[in-house]
C-alpha cells in the first residue's frame, strides 16, 4: 500500500499508521493542513473491506476538515482519524484508551472526537489517556453530543438553498429526502417535521426507518430508492461518495445538502449537477456546526458564540452561490476558493513568521 501516489493524498502534513496488539487497534491517523491551527476532525470506526479503504477515508474525510474549519472562520486546521473494525463487536474500553495513547502522541497536532461508529461517551474513555479531546460529556466539562448542533446547521443551510433557489427559507410544504437516520439525520428529521416539511427516508437498519415513520410521518423508501424518490431536497446524512454517474441521473431534487462528509465522488460530479440545474450546497460548509461546537471547548464553551458562528453558515452559503453563478464555477469550486484564501493568507503568514 501506498500513501504519496494514493490519488486521494493531497499534501497531507503526516499519516501515521497506529497499531496496538494488545487491545487489537488497528487505525490511521491523518494530519492534512494546520496553517490555521491544530487540526481538529473525528475519529471514525468503521469495518473497511480493505487498509487501502480506511486510507482513501482518512485522506479524503481529514482534507475535508481543512476547508470546513478555513470556511466557518475557525482558526484551526483539518485532521481525522479511523479505526479499523466492527464498532458494534470490537469496540473496547482498551482500544479506545489506545487510540488515546496514539491521539497524544502527537503532541496537540490533531485534536479528535466523535465520529461515525463512536460516541461522546466512547470519547471518556479515550480522554483517560490523552488530553487532545473534545465532544465530551457535559460532565467531563465538554459540549456533550454535537449531532444536533450538526443537524441544526444542516437546517439553517437547508433553508437558505431554498431561498436562493425559489426565494424563500420556509420549507414548510417541500419534501425532503434524508438518506440515512443515525444521529445527525435522525435529528435533522427532528427539524425538518417541525417546519411542515414532509419526509421520505431511508436507512440501512429497517427499524431506523419504522421508527422515524412512526415519530415524524415519513415515507419509507429502500436505500437505494432514496435518490429517485419524489422530493424537493435530497439531504445525504450517511456515508461519503454517493454522488456519482449513476446517482446524479436517478436524482429528481432541486437541492442537495446533506450532513455527509465527502459527498461528490469526484469533482467532476459537481459539474454534473450544475448542468442538472441542481443546487449543491458543499458538505464541507452546510455540515459545519458540529465542528464548531466542539472547537469551542478549546478556549472556553460559549454557547451564544457557537450559535452565532452556525447562524453565518447560512451568510456563508448565500455568498458560495452568489459567486458560483457569476463566475459560471460549480458551488464546490466557490466555497474552495473562499476557503482557500483564507489558507492562503495563513501560509503567508507563517512563512512570514519563520523568515524573521
Amino acid at each position: 500500500m501506498t500513501v504519496f501516489s494514493t490519488e486521494s493524498f493531497a499534501d497531507h502534513e503526516q499519516v501515521v499508521f497506529v497499531s496496538d496488539a494488545p487491545s487489537g487497534l488497528r487505525a490511521i491517523i491523518a494530519v492534512h493542513d494546520t496553517s490555521l491551527g491544530p487540526g481538529i476532525g473525528g475519529c471514525r470506526m468503521y469495518p473497511y473491506a480493505s487498509e487501502e479503504e480506511a486510507l482513501r477515508d482518512v485522506l479524503r474525510l481529514s482534507r475535508g476538515m481543512t476547508f470546513k474549519a478555513a470556511a466557518a472562520g475557525l482558526d484551526y486546521g483539518g485532521a481525522k482519524a479511523v479505526i479499523i473494525g466492527d464498532p458494534k463487536t470490537a469496540k473496547t474500553p482498551a482500544l479506545l484508551r489506545a487510540m488515546g495513547v496514539a491521539v497524544d502522541r502527537l503532541g496537540g497536532r490533531y485534536v479528535t472526537a466523535e465520529d461515525v461508529g463512536t460516541t461522546v461517551d466512547d470519547f471518556a474513555e479515550v480522554r483517560k489517556t490523552t488530553r487532545h479531546v473534545v465532544g465530551l460529556p457535559a460532565e467531563l466539562g465538554g459540549s456533550g453530543d454535537p449531532s444536533p448542533t450538526t443537524a441544526l446547521g444542516v437546517f439553517i443551510g437547508l433553508g437558505a438553498a431554498a431561498r436562493y433557489r425559489w426565494g424563500s427559507h420556509r420549507l414548510a410544504g417541500r419534501t425532503v429526502a434524508v438518506q440515512g437516520l443515525g444521529n445527525v439525520g435522525w435529528h435533522l428529521c427532528r427539524l425538518l417535521a417541525d417546519a411542515d416539511a414532509a419526509l421520505v427516508v431511508s436507512d440501512i437498519d429497517p427499524g431506523r426507518a419504522a421508527q422515524a415513520a412512526s415519530a415524524y410521518g415519513a415515507r419509507v423508501v429502500e436505500p437505494e430508492a432514496i435518490y429517485a424518490a419524489d422530493a424537493d431536497i435530497f439531504a445525504p446524512c450517511a456515508m461519503g461518495a454517493i454522488i456519482d454517474d449513476g446517482t446524479i441521473d436517478a436524482l429528481r431534487a432541486g437541492i442537495v445538502g446533506g450532513a455527509a462528509n465527502n459527498q461528490l465522488a469526484r469533482q467532476e460530479h459537481g459539474f454534473r449537477l450544475r448542468d442538472r440545474g441542481i443546487l449543491y450546497a458543499p458538505d464541507f460548509v452546510i455540515n459545519a456546526a458540529g465542528m464548531i461546537r466542539v472547537a469551542s471547548e478549546i478556549d472556553g464553551f460559549d454557547q451564544a458564540l457557537v450559535d452565532r458562528r452556525v447562524a453565518r453558515i447560512a451568510t456563508t452559503l448565500q455568498a458560495i452561490f452568489e459567486r458560483a453563478d457569476a463566475d459560471a464555477i460549480t458551488t464546490e469550486a466557490a466555497a474552495m476558493d473562499i476557503a482557500g484564501q483564507r489558507l492562503r493568507a495563513a501560509r503567508a503568514r507563517n512563512a512570514a513568521a519563520l523568515a524573521t
